[in-house]
Formats: structure tokens, sequence, C-alpha cells
């Protein structure tokens, strides 16, 4: 019978395995053998409820897919006027210089009198209550006098969520959340009996591959060319008699 190649590093890992699971069963021991050796760490994909190899293999298939994240371009407007080529009445704040206009607020009115009142820079006081003066103005000259000229809107590429479509300012931002969020670790002993989730095509060709009893009689059989594992293949030996 062909042995499975074990090398220093696995056979150091499995000790201290069987060393911190001194009860372990055959099958547990082989999956914690199986992970080691080919560096597998399933993880479940919550959205899709399907269980894959590795987080690796999962956001590489998503990404090939370009299901993972989309480059996009939105437009940033930097502010709105408050005064504009079209205002006819502005209302202004004696303190502060802030405006507001007539067509550019949907209550200027109410708007002023709230500030004013409100103002930090408004000391003036009735009776204890701050003052609600305000100028008012429909001199065309004078509101031209408050016309800003508008910054151009900014391009900005951003990337969306290719499964919440959530706006990120980069894709590693997309990828965290991903992780963060979609992404849950399982263990490999638990994949094979578990009946709630869906497993990835490939891993699960690989699992049955690996649950064939002449790799697991291979396994054993290598482990029993170590002294240091006698004992534990005496008992899954027994067990399983």
């Amino acid at each position: 019978m062909t042995h499975c190649v074990i090398d220093q590093n696995l056979k150091e890992l499995l000790l201290n395995y069987l060393k911190r699971h001194k009860k372990a069963d055959l099958l547990t021991t082989y999956f914690f053998f199986l992970e080691k050796k080919y560096q597998i760490q399933p993880v479940l994909f919550l959205r899709k409820k399907t269980i894959y190899q590795s987080k690796a293999q999962l956001l590489n298939k998503l990404e090939e897919e370009g299901k993972l994240w989309r480059e996009t371009q939105i437009i940033i407007q930097v502010g709105l006027p408050a005064v504009n080529e079209a205002t006819k009445k502005i209302y202004i704040c004696p303190f502060t210089g802030k405006v507001f206009g007539d067509n550019t607020h949907p209550n200027p009115q109410d708007a002023i009198y709230d500030w004013v009142s409100k103002c930090p820079e408004n000391k003036e006081r009735i009776d204890g209550m701050r003052v609600k003066r305000f100028f008012v103005s429909e001199d065309p000259e004078m509101i031209k006098t408050y016309v800003k000229k508008r910054r151009n809107p900014i391009t900005k590429i951003v990337f969306s969520s290719g499964i919440t479509g959530k706006l990120y300012s980069s894709r590693q931002a997309v990828i965290d959340d991903f992780e963060k969020s979609q992404i849950k670790s399982v263990e490999l002993v638990d994949v094979p009996g578990q009946n709630r989730f869906k497993i990835e095509d490939n891993f699960l060709s690989f699992i049955q591959d690996q649950l064939d009893d002449s790799k697991i009689s291979q396994f054993v059989d290598t482990l029993s060319q170590y002294a240091e594992f006698e004992g534990h293949v005496k008992c899954w030996l027994e067990e399983n008699q």
C-alpha cells in the first residue's frame, strides 16, 4: 500500500494536536491532517449559504465573475449657493452676514428668524431674549454682491459591492466589509456532516475523494510507522474492530 506523505513539520503539528486532544478519534485527527496538509480553511458564504474551501478561493471566484466589486464614477457637487442669478430677494444676518435667498431656501423668512435667534454672534437682547433683527434687500445690485461662483463638480472613482450595492472608497474597503459581514469560518470536520448549507462543487469532490477508505487506511498506516503515534493508532484500530 502507498503511504501518504507526512513531512517533519506536519508530523509535529499532529503530535501537538494529539497532545491537546488526547481522546481525538481517527476521523477528527484525519480532518486536522487534511486541513494542514492542503492548507484548507473552510468558510461559509452567508448570502449564498454555501461552504467554500477557503476565503481566498471564494474571493477569487467572485472577482473572476465580477460579483465582488464594481468600479464606478460619482459626481460630487460642492455646496449649494445661498444666492444665485435668479434670486430676487435676500434676508441677511447683521451679525455674521449669513444670507438666505428667496429661491434657494423653501422658507427663507422662517430660516432667518430661526438663525438670528440662535446666532452665537447675536449679543443684542430685549427682556433677556435675543433680538430677531435682520436685513432684507431686493436691490439687484446688492443681491449680485452675494452671488458666488459655484465650484465645478468633482468626479470621483468609487467601488460598489456586487453583493450589497453599497459604495466604498476603495476595492480593499469592499473586500474588508465583505469578509466582516458575509463570511464565517467553519471547521473542516464539521463540513461533511452538515445539511443546512451547500458545499461548493470542487470542495465537495475533494472531500469525497479524501474520505475514501483506502486513503484513511494509508494515513493510519503512515502514522503507525512512528512510535509517537503508537498509542493513538492502537485505540483507533480497536474502535473500528
